[in-house]
C-alpha cells in the first residue's frame, strides 16, 4: 500500500523557532562540554552570541545598544566614567555667541615667584597660574578649559610637560619639574575651550555615526555597498557582525538582494555631522583651537645647579609629576625603568631569539616601519597586503627574530580590506603561546575618536581580560602598550579624534591596565615635551625615542 505525506513550506515563523531551540541545543552541549564533532571546547557562557548574523531583518537592536555587561564590567564601567567626568561649565543660550567664551587672546599665565624670591634650581618646581577671560575680556568664573603647558630649552633639546589643576574659578595652575641646568620657555596652549567640550560629548553621544564605514557585498556577479559601524540607526534591516569570542559589536545595513554572508571587505566611509547655530565657530584654527596663551610677564626662568642639602619641593596643588623629560634630545624618564639608548647592533641583541607581535593603529605601525628600515638583515615577507593597512612579517633568519604587525579590529579608518583580515586584539593575543621571548605591544585609541567612551572602555576590557589570560599562562611575556598622542587639529580633527578624547582614552586606559604586569609608552607626554609640531603620527626622533623605551623594557637595565 502506498501512501503519501503532504508537504508544505514552514512559516517564516517556524524557521525562527527551528532556528532558536537548535541554537539552544548547541548552547547546551558547549556549556556541558558535549564532544560535537569529536572536539571539545571550553567556552565561557558570557562569549557565546547566537545568532552572527541577524535572521529576522524586521527586528532591529536599539541605537548604539549592545549586550549587557557582567556586575562587575558595569561597575567599573561607572567608576571610570566618573574619573574622567570633565568639569561642567555654564550652559550658554542659544544660538551660541563666542562673547562669553574662553579667548586666548584675552587670557595670559604669570610665573610665580620661586622659593627665596625669584631664584630657581635643578629639583625644584615651578609653578605657574593662568588666567582665563572670554572675548569681552571678562574674567572667567568657572572651569573646564582643556589647557596644555610645556617647558622647552631649544638648543639643549630639552622639554618637560606641565601638569594643569583646574580651581574650577577660571583659574589654573600647571607645575614643571625643572630637571636641568640653564633657561626654559613657558609655553600655555588653549586647545579647547570649556564651552567646545560639551559639543565633543554631544556630537559623540548623539552622532556616533557621523563618521561611517562601508562594506562590499559580492556574489557571482551581483555585487553592493552598504554602510557599517558599531551604532547603526534602525532604518532598514541590519546585519551583526558581532564578534563571538569578545562580543564586540559590528553592524551592516543589511544588502537589498544579497545575504550578510556575502560581504566581502572593510573600508572607511564618509564624515557627516550636523551642528547647532555657531556651534562650528567653538572650534576655529588661530582663535580658539589650539591657540598658544600670552605671558604677562616674563616667560623664561633660568635653573641654577642643585644646591647641597636642598630639600625637595612638593606642589600642593599635584598629586604626580610628568613621567619623563626631554635633554639633549634624549628621553628620560623621571621614575620607573631606565631608559637605554640602542644602536642598530644594541637592538639586534635585545630582539635576538624573540618574536614581536604588534597590534592596534598605525601609530604601533610606526614602530614595525622602523625597525624595520633600521635593521638591515630584516627581511619584510610580501604579504600582498594594501599599503597602510597590514598585516605585515618581517624576518631575520641569523638572528631567529620575528616582527608581526597587525591592525585591530574595527572601527579603524582604513583603505578596503578583506574581512578575513579584521581581528580583534584581544582574539589575537589568546593566540599567543607567549613567554619570555615574545614580546607584545598594543596601542588602540585614534580611531575611537567619534563615539561614546563606553564603547573604547569596553574594548579595553576585553583586551585585558585576554592580557591577563596570557600573563597567567606565561608569566614571563613582556606586554607593551602605547597611548595616545596629541596632533594636529583642524576643525574636522578635532570632532573626530579631538586631543581632548585622545586624553580621555588614556586615562581610562591607565585606570584599566593598573595593576597587571604590563608597561606603558607614554606617547602623550613624550610628543608635547619635544620641540617638534604635535603629529597623529609622530616624526622619526620621537619613534627612536619610543623605541629605546620599548627596548629598555624588553632589556633593562641589570638593577631595574
Amino acid at each position: 500500500m502506498k501512501t503519501t505525506m503532504k508537504t508544505r513550506a514552514c512559516t517564516r515563523r517556524e524557521y525562527i523557532a527551528i532556528f532558536f531551540f537548535l541554537a539552544v541545543a548547541v548552547t547546551i552541549c558547549v556549556l556541558h562540554k558535549v564532544d560535537v564533532l569529536g572536539i571539545q571546547h571550553k567556552v565561557n557562557f558570557a562569549t557565546i552570541i547566537v545568532p552572527r548574523v541577524s535572521t529576522d531583518p524586521d527586528v532591529h537592536r536599539g541605537f548604539c545598544t549592545f549586550q549587557p555587561l557582567s556586575p562587575n564590567d558595569a561597575l567599573e564601567e561607572r567608576l571610570l566614567l566618573d574619573s574622567i567626568a570633565w568639569p561642567k561649565t555654564s550652559l550658554l543660550p542659544a544660538p551660541l555667541s563666542l562673547e562669553k567664551t574662553s579667548d586666548p587672546a584675552h587670557s595670559s599665565f604669570t610665573i610665580l615667584p620661586g622659593r627665596g624670591g625669584g631664584q630657581w634650581h635643578v629639583g625644584d618646581q615651578l609653578e605657574v597660574r593662568i588666567n582665563m577671560s572670554d572675548f569681552q575680556g571678562r574674567p572667567k568664573k568657572s572651569g573646564g578649559d582643556f589647557l596644555l603647558a610645556q617647558l622647552h630649552n631649544w638648543k639643549l633639546s630639552a622639554g618637560v610637560v606641565g601638569q594643569v589643576v583646574d580651581h574650577l574659578n577660571g583659574s589654573y595652575s600647571a607645575v614643571f619639574p625643572l630637571p636641568w641646568e640653564g633657561d626654559a620657555q613657558v609655553e600655555v596652549t588653549l586647545v579647547h575651550p570649556s564651552e567646545a567640550i560639551p559639543v565633543l560629548n554631544r556630537l559623540n553621544s548623539e552622532q556616533p555615526d557621523r563618521l561611517y564605514f562601508k562594506s562590499l557585498f559580492r556574489s557571482g556577479s551581483i555585487s553592493e555597498t552598504s554602510i557599517c559601524n558599531v551604532c547603526l540607526r534602525p532604518t532598514q534591516p541590519l546585519c551583526n557582525y558581532t564578534d563571538l569570542r569578545t562580543g564586540e559589536p559590528w553592524f551592516c545595513y543589511k544588502p537589498k538582494k544579497l545575504s550578510c554572508d556575502a560581504r566581502i571587505n572593510h573600508a572607511m566611509g564618509k564624515y557627516e555631522q550636523t551642528f547647532r547655530a555657531n556651534e562650528d565657530k567653538l572650534f576655529q584654527r588661530g582663535v580658539n583651537l589650539k591657540v598658544f596663551i600670552r605671558a604677562s610677564g616674563p616667560n623664561i626662568v633660568t635653573m641654577l645647579p642643585k644646591m647641597k642639602g636642598q630639600s625637595e619641593v612638593k606642589s600642593s596643588s599635584v598629586k604626580s609629576g610628568p613621567s619623563g623629560y626631554y635633554y639633549q634630545g634624549v628621553w628620560r624618564a623621571l621614575g620607573g625603568t631606565t631608559v637605554r639608548q640602542f644602536d642598530n647592533s644594541a637592538i639586534i641583541q635585545c630582539l635576538k631569539g624573540k618574536g614581536v607581535y604588534m597590534y592596534g593603529d598605525s601609530t604601533v605601525r610606526q614602530f614595525f616601519e622602523y625597525l624595520n628600515a633600521a635593521l638591515p638583515d630584516l627581511k619584510e615577507f610580501d604579504l600582498h597586503s594594501p599599503k597602510k593597512a597590514g598585516p605585515y612579517i618581517s624576518l631575520d633568519y641569523a638572528n631567529n627574530i620575528l616582527l608581526m604587525s597587525r591592525f585591530h579590529g574595527p572601527p579603524i579608518r582604513i583603505v578596503p580590506v578583506s574581512t578575513s583580515e579584521l581581528r580583534y586584539i584581544a582574539n589575537e593575543i589568546d593566540g599567543l603561546v607567549g613567554g619570555t621571548n615574545t614580546v607584545v605591544i598594543f596601542g588602540i585609541w585614534a580611531h575611537f575618536g567619534t563615539f561614546p567612551m563606553e564603547i573604547y572602555i569596553r574594548r579595553l576590557q576585553n583586551i585585558r581580560r585576554a592580557v591577563a589570560r596570557l600573563l597567567d599562562r606565561a608569566p614571563g611575556t613582556v606586554v607593551i602598550i602605547r597611548t595616545g598622542n596629541a596632533k594636529v587639529l583642524s576643525l574636522d580633527v578635532a570632532l573626530t579624534n579631538s586631543d581632548w578624547h585622545s586624553l580621555q582614552c588614556n586615562k581610562v586606559l591607565r585606570a584599566v591596565f593598573k595593576g597587571l604586569n604590563v608597561h606603558l609608552i607614554d606617547a602623550w607626554e613624550m610628543v608635547l615635551a619635544h620641540q617638534l609640531p604635535h603629529d597623529l603620527h609622530p616624526p622619526s626622533p620621537i619613534i627612536k625615542n619610543m623605541i629605546n623605551v620599548i627596548l629598555s623594557y624588553v632589556c633593562p637595565q641589570k638593577g631595574d
